[in-house]
């Protein structure tokens, strides 16, 4: 059984209770038809040993929707609720770091500079000494005490050295864990945020928010399985990034576009009225409608492929569930209403 979602995950390696799980999950596999690899397998094995309520849930929520256990949803579910390496607690360490770095260069840089200082001045005395009448005995201490300084200076010299290397290495780290991030949060596909990322988003909006002040958009292409059984699944996943690429061009700056899963995508909308998020919506089914998309290899017309839109406005007392609740069933009403429409709650 996993004990959390953590880096790297720990299980019960007791033979007998993994036998029992090993007799649950391939009839799971089989009877909803998902790729038995290892991210498929640990997905079902956390499911079957029920310590993983969130992945429990999440998966429920598919199965409940006749959503299918494709790459980008096995994928997804094993980074939230597998392999949830903290990206937070790594940049949190990596920021700690930093400014110890900083701290300890600018106390190294202060000693240097003062033993340097030091030194000048040990260095003018020194030719007074020579010149001087005093014993022989306090010109050696003198001197002595003047080489103990050079050697301070020098080691201060080499610690500045290697802490200005740290740091520049502590700069390369901070690039690779944004790299990482923005791996983590990127739907593979598309380039849009991921159902992660959208799920992180939406609640720092609904936490900053004010009532009627952010709107949520949820979009899904209309006969989606038609073009992909017609057509094939590469085409359905051009069709799918075309999509994409309609609404990163008509969302506005402010906005963050998401993939929600399969062809269902989004628009979080801070900032912006019922009535803008309307006709940014529009805008985009507009555009999609007037499309003439070709197949690539032989430019065969897939036809008019159209969007059905639900569009909520952030209310009094909302959390993300209520929020898409309400985005989902204008959608649900876009798509009972005959498709190809815009429907506002």
């Amino acid at each position: 059984m996993s004990k959390g979602t953590t880096y790297i995950p720990f299980y019960d390696f007791s033979p007998s209770l993994n036998a029992g799980y090993l007799k649950q999950i391939l009839p799971l596999l089989v009877s909803h038809n998902v790729a038995a690899n290892p991210i498929n397998y640990a997905i079902w094995y956390d499911y079957v040993a029920g310590g993983n309520p969130a992945l429990t849930k999440a998966v429920n929520l598919l199965l409940e929707e006749h959503k299918s256990f494709d790459c980008d949803n096995s994928v997804e579910l094993y980074r939230s609720h597998i392999c949830n390496a903290s990206l937070e607690s790594f940049e949190h360490i990596n920021k700690q770091l930093h400014k110890a770095i900083e701290q300890a260069t600018s106390a190294i840089n202060d000693t240097y500079n003062k033993a340097e200082e030091t030194n000048d001045s040990f260095q003018k005395k020194s030719v007074i000494l020579e010149n001087s009448t005093i014993s022989d005995g306090l010109k050696i201490i003198f001197q002595e005490i003047i080489q103990e300084t050079k050697s301070l200076a020098m080691t201060s010299q080499a610690m500045q050295a290697k802490l200005t290397e740290a740091n520049h290495e502590m700069e390369q780290l901070r690039t690779e864990l944004a790299e990482v991030r923005q791996i983590a949060t990127t739907d593979g596909l598309t380039g849009l945020l991921n159902r992660r990322a959208f799920d992180m988003t939406l609640v720092e909006i609904i936490d900053q928010s004010q009532p009627d002040t952010a709107c949520l958009t949820m979009l899904d292409i209309d006969h989606f399985k038609r073009v992909n059984d017609t057509y094939g699944h590469t085409v359905g996943d051009n069709v799918i990034k075309y999509v994409a690429s309609l609404m990163r061009k008509h969302a506005e700056d402010h906005h963050h576009v998401a993939r929600y899963g399969g062809e269902e995508l989004a628009i979080i909308m801070p900032n912006t009225s019922q009535e803008k998020a309307i006709q940014i919506s529009e805008n985009i089914r507009n555009a999609m409608e007037a499309s003439r998309l070709q197949r690539k290899n032989d430019n065969q017309s897939l036809g008019t492929i159209t969007l059905s839109i639900g569009v909520a406005r952030l209310q009094v007392g909302d959390n993300p569930e209520s929020f898409i609740v309400r985005a989902d069933n204008a959608l649900y009403k876009a798509k009972q209403s005959g498709r190809n429409r815009v429907i506002h709650s």
